[in-house]
C-alpha cells in the first residue's frame, strides 16, 4: 500500500497549476474508497484481533501512511500550503475560488487529525492573515473616515465569519476572528474614537446612529474597547452640559434652560438605546455626567421648579395626560440629579403656593401625579407640607361655606370674600405684613375672624395680604367700565382714589403702609405697563421715584371687558432675594444635620470624627449634600447642650451621653 502511495504521490506532484488541488482530491476520494473496501475485507480482524492486541485500526492505518506519503512528502507539503493560502488572497481580493473544491481538502485535513489541520494549515493562515489585516487596516486607516473605515472592518469580519462556514473547521472561527479584531479595531481603537471631523464626538453630534452602532458592536468585541467608546462619550457630554450650565445666555430664561436640559438628555438617551444597545454602563455614564455638570449651576433647583410651574400654569393646556406624565417623568428624572433637593423644594413650595392662591394650575391631577412622584422619591417627610396645602385649599372651601351659612344675612351688599386658611408650617408665608385694608374690606375680614375663631379653638389668624388677589369695577372718565383682576395690594392702592384724584408716591405709602420694594413693583404694573396702565405717573418714567404723582387714567381703554394686571416681578429671584432663600435653606438644614448625627450615636455609642462626616453625609444625600464644615459646627453644638462629649485620651472620637 505504501508503494502503491508512493507512486500516487509522484502522479499528484506532476499535476501543474490549478490542476493540482483536483489531482490531490481525486487520488483522495479514490484512497478513500479502497481504505473502505480493505476495511471491509478485514472486517472481523478490524473487530476482534485489533482491540484484543491494542493495535492501530484498519482505517487509521490507512490515514497514516497516506498523511506521511502523500501530505508530508517533501514536494507536496509546502506546495499545498502555498496553494490553499494563495487561493485564499485571492478571494479576499475579490476573485471567485472554487469553494467546494477548498472544502474537500481543508476536510482531508481535518480527517487526518487536529495535529495537521493545526499545524499544515492553521497556523501559518492565521500568521498570514495577520500580515494581511496589518497592512490593510494601515491602508484603510489613512484614507478613510472613521464611519467608512468601520465599515470595511465590519466587511471584512464577517467574510472571514462566511469563510469559515463554507470550508474551514468551525473552531477556527474564534481564532480568525481574533485576528481580525486586533488588527483591524483593537490595534486602532484611540486613532478611530478621536478621529478629527468623523471621530465618536462628530458622530454623537450628528447623531449618526447607524456608525455609532457599527462602532459599539465592533468594539465590544476588543478588550477595554467600551471603556474607551464610554470614556468619550462621558467627557464629551460633561464639557458640553458644563458650556451649557455655565452660559450666561442660557441662563436668563429658566423655561428655555431646563428644555436645553431635556433636549440634551432625550438626545443621549435615544443614542443610547438605539446604536449602544440600552447598555447599562452606558446609561450610568450618562447619568453620572448630568448629575456633575447640572449642579454646577446653583440655580439649577430654581430654574426646575420654575420649568414645573410654566408647564402647570400653561404649558401643559390640551396636552393628553399621557405627555404630562412623560414630561414630569423627565423633570423627576432631572430632579434626581439635583444634590440640593432641599432647595428644588424650598422654590416648589412657593411657586405651588402661588399657584393654588391665584387658581392658575392647569390640573390638579398633575399636580398630585407629580407630588406623588416626589413622595416616592424622597419619602412622607419631602411632601408632608405640599399635600398640607391641598388639604388646606379643600378646607378652606368648606370653611367659606360655613361662613356665608353662618353670617351671610348680616353681609347685606358687601364685597364678596373668598379666604384661603393657610396653615403656618405647610406655606411659605411671611411672618410680618404690613398693609392697610380699604375700610369697606376691614370690616368684612374682622367679621371672618370673629367667625372663625368662634368655631376653632386656640388658633390665630394672620392676613397674608402679599398673597390674595381682588377683582375691582372700575369706571373712567370716559364712561367705560371695565372689571380689573388685581393683587390685593393693587386694590388698596387703586381704592384711595375713590377718595383722591391724585397722590403722591409718599401720601399712598402712608396710606397703604405696603413695604417700599413691593409697593414700587405695585405702582410700576399699574402705570408703566402699556395697556394696562390704569394710572397716570408724572413724570413719566420706568422707574418710580419718591416725589412722583399718580392720578386715574381717564383715557384708560382696553378691547377686553376684564382686564388682569399682573404685578411686575422678576421670573427669577433677584440676587438679594436669592441670598435670603439660600439663608432659609441653611438654617433648616441644621437640625436635619443635627438629628442624622444624633440618630448615628444613639446606634453607634462611640465613633471617630471621620466616620461621622461619612456617615452623615451619606444619610442626607438624598436631600442635600452636607457640607463637613457644618456638620463639624453641628457636632459643636451637640456637646454644648450635652447631647455628645469628647473622649478625655483621643480627641477625635465622639462618645453619646443617654
Amino acid at each position: 500500500m505504501t508503494l502503491h502511495l508512493q507512486t500516487m504521490s509522484k502522479c499528484i506532484e506532476a499535476a501543474q497549476g490549478g490542476s493540482f488541488l483536483e489531482e490531490l482530491n481525486t487520488k483522495w476520494s479514490d484512497h478513500n474508497k479502497a481504505l473502505q473496501m480493505i476495511r471491509d475485507i478485514l472486517m472481523y480482524m478490524d473487530r476482534t484481533f485489533i482491540p484484543n492486541t491494542q493495535r492501530t485500526s484498519v482505517h487509521e492505518l490507512g490515514l497514516n501512511i497516506w498523511r506521511d506519503n502523500v501530505i508530508h512528502s517533501s514536494k507536496i507539503r509546502s506546495r499545498l500550503l502555498n496553494t490553499l493560502l494563495e487561493l485564499i488572497l485571492r478571494e479576499r481580493t475579490g476573485e471567485v475560488i472554487n469553494r467546494g473544491l477548498m472544502r474537500n481538502i481543508i476536510k482531508m485535513l481535518m480527517d487526518l487529525g487536529p495535529s495537521v489541520y493545526q499545524e499544515d494549515f492553521e497556523k501559518p493562515f492565521l500568521e498570514v492573515s495577520a500580515d494581511f489585516y496589518r497592512a490593510e487596516s494601515q491602508e484603510f486607516i489613512e484614507c478613510s473616515d472613521c464611519g467608512d473605515y468601520l465599515k470595511k472592518a465590519e466587511r471584512r469580519l464577517n467574510e472571514e465569519i462566511e469563510r469559515v462556514s463554507h470550508y474551514l473547521d468551525a473552531k477556527s472561527e474564534a481564532q480568525i476572528t481574533n485576528v481580525v479584531e486586533k488588527e483591524m479595531i483593537a490595534n486602532h481603537m484611540l486613532r478611530l474614537v478621536h478621529m478629527e471631523n468623523s471621530g465618536l464626538v462628530k458622530m454623537l453630534c450628528d447623531d449618526k446612529f447607524e456608525d455609532l452602532g457599527r462602532m459599539y458592536s465592533l468594539f465590544r468585541r476588543v478588550a477595554n474597547g467600551l471603556p474607551t467608546i464610554r470614556d468619550v462619550m462621558t467627557s464629551h457630554i460633561r464639557d458640553t452640559g458644563k458650556q451649557l450650565v455655565t452660559d450666561p445666555e442660557k441662563s436668563k430664561n429658566p423655561v428655555d434652560f431646563v428644555d436645553l436640559l431635556l433636549e440634551k438628555r432625550d438626545k443621549y438617551d435615544k443614542i443610547i438605546s438605539m446604536a449602544f444597545g440600552n447598555d447599562k454602563t452606558f446609561q450610568n455614564a450618562l447619568s453620572s455626567s448630568f448629575e456633575y455638570f447640572i449642579n454646577l449651576n446653583p440655580r439649577s433647583p430654581e430654574y426646575i421648579s420654575l420649568f414645573v410651574d410654566d408647564k402647570l400654569r400653561k404649558g401643559l393646556k390640551g396636552v393628553k395626560e399621557e405627555d404630562i406624565e412623560l414630561i414630569l417623568d423627565k423633570v423627576m428624572m432631572l430632579f434626581r440629579y439635583l444634590q440640593e433637593k432641599d432647595v428644588f423644594e424650598k422654590y416648589y413650595k412657593q411657586h405651588l403656593a402661588k399657584r393654588l392662591l391665584s387658581g392658575k394650575t392647569v390640573s390638579d391631577d398633575a399636580e398630585r401625579s407629580l407630588i406623588v412622584k416626589l413622595k416616592t422619591e424622597c419619602g412622607y417627610q419631602f411632601t408632608s407640607k405640599l399635600e398640607g396645602m391641598f388639604t388646606d385649599m379643600k378646607t378652606s372651601q368648606d370653611t367659606m361655606q360655613g361662613f356665608y351659612t353662618a353670617c351671610g344675612s348680616e353681609l347685606g351688599n358687601s364685597p364678596t370674600l373668598v379666604v384661603q386658611v393657610l396653615t403656618t408650617g405647610s406655606w411659605p408665608t411671611q411672618s410680618s405684613i404690613t398693609c392697610n385694608l380699604p375700610a369697606e374690606m376691614l370690616a368684612l375680614c374682622e367679621k371672618f375672624r370673629s367667625y372663625y375663631l368662634g368655631t376653632h379653638t386656640g388658633r390665630r389668624l394672620s392676613w397674608q395680604t402679599n398673597m390674595g388677589t381682588a377683582d375691582l369695577r372700575a369706571t373712567f372718565g370716559n364712561g367705560q367700565k371695565y372689571e380689573l383682576n388685581v393683587s390685593t395690594y393693587q386694590m388698596c392702592v387703586l381704592m384711595l382714589f375713590n377718595n383722591a384724584d391724585s397722590l403722591t408716591y409718599r401720601e399712598i405709602e402712608q396710606a397703604t403702609e405696603i413695604s417700599s420694594s413691593d409697593l414700587k413693583r405695585c405702582l410700576q404694573s399699574l402705570a408703566c405697563v402699556k395697556g394696562k396702565n390704569v394710572l397716570r405717573k408724572d413724570p413719566m418714567s420706568r422707574d418710580i421715584g419718591e416725589d412722583d404723582v399718580f392720578s386715574i387714567n381717564d383715557k384708560f381703554t382696553s378691547k377686553l371687558r376684564k382686564v388682569k394686571i399682573g404685578t411686575v416681578v422678576a421670573q427669577k429671584e433677584s440676587e438679594p432675594e436669592k441670598q435670603e432663600t439660600r439663608q432659609r435653606v441653611e438654617e433648616d438644614r441644621k437640625p436635619q444635620i443635627e438629628a442624622a448625627i444624633v440618630r448615628i450615636m444613639k446606634a453607634r455609642r462611640v465613633l471617630d470624627h471621620n466616620n461621622i462626616i461619612a456617615e452623615v453625609t451619606k444619610q442626607l444625600q438624598s436631600r442635600f449634600l452636607a457640607n463637613p464644615g457644618e456638620i463639624k459646627k453641628r457636632i459643636e453644638s451637640l456637646i454644648e447642650r450635652d447631647f455628645l462629649e469628647r473622649d478625655t485620651l483621643d480627641r477625635r472620637l465622639y462618645r453619646y451621653l443617654a
